[in-house]
């Protein structure tokens, strides 16, 4: 007996005959620039990438660090981390701000003139004396030296703090060009293990620019309404491997 394993979805597939708002998450968005031919294959076919395996390590770092600094939105307090790099911010306190960590749900603007629904599940929100929000996002690794953001790859975590921006500005917020990242660097050199993992934590502010999100969005759009998929993209792995299937089957 053969077993046929279809992975094609029926649900969050873009009808372009239909006038309802159609949700794009921001890790959709990071999928458009890095591959328009998967995401067309993903919004328009059904048919997500693989799934990758879960970063469980980081996901435990990002829950302790929400509490943590629940703790001093509860009172209004400024972090020690922000006291101690002369940051004069406290925790931002919104009865949504739950609903915008979600996954499922996130900080979402519907923009019109796309007939689109913007999403992202920020991490942290925090507010200065005039008022002035700042985004704050938690980044957990392990590595040698100090950490920064001067890696290639680390254009991703830029765009996901401008969408932030963007997203809160939309929605009718004072946001800050200036974000944050707090990121918690393992120990690796400590002698013994002790079932404790310790941390360096640094936070480090960025300066965002979003003037590159609705030429984006538009990009997108036009991809979604097209009949005709995009090229696979020459540096993307999963095109790779899809044409490598399509010539031996």
């Amino acid at each position: 007996m053969s077993i046929y394993y279809n992975p094609q979805r029926t649900r969050n597939i873009f009808d372009p005959n239909s006038r309802a708002a159609f949700r794009i998450s921001r890790s959709k968005i990071e999928l458009f620039i890095e591959c328009p031919c998967c995401f067309y294959v993903d919004k328009r076919l059904g048919i997500a990438r693989p799934p990758s395996y879960p970063f469980t390590l980081n996901s435990a770092v990002d829950a302790l660090l929400k509490k943590e600094f629940d703790l001093y939105r509860s009172a209004q307090n400024p972090h020690p981390l922000c006291i101690k790099q002369g940051i004069d911010v406290v925790p931002f306190a919104h009865p949504d701000l739950n609903e915008w960590r979600d996954n499922f749900k996130g900080l979402q603007f519907h923009y019109e003139p796309l007939n689109l629904i913007i999403t992202g599940a920020l991490d942290d929100i925090w507010v200065g004396r005039n008022t002035t929000l700042f985004v704050a996002d938690y980044k957990a690794t392990a590595k040698d030296g100090q950490v920064s953001l001067d890696e290639p790859w680390q254009i991703v975590y830029k765009r996901q703090m401008e969408i932030y921006q963007w997203l809160l500005r939309k929605r009718g917020f004072n946001v800050s060009d200036t974000g944050y990242f707090i990121y918690c660097n393992g120990i690796t050199g400590a002698g013994r293990f002790d079932a404790r993992l310790e941390f360096d934590i640094s936070i480090i502010p960025y300066t965002g620019n979003g003037a590159w999100i609705e030429k984006t969005l538009a990009a997108i759009h036009a991809c979604l309404i097209s009949n005709d998929p995009p090229p696979p993209h020459p540096d993307c792995d999963y095109c790779r491997y899809r044409s490598a299937v399509n010539m031996v089957l």
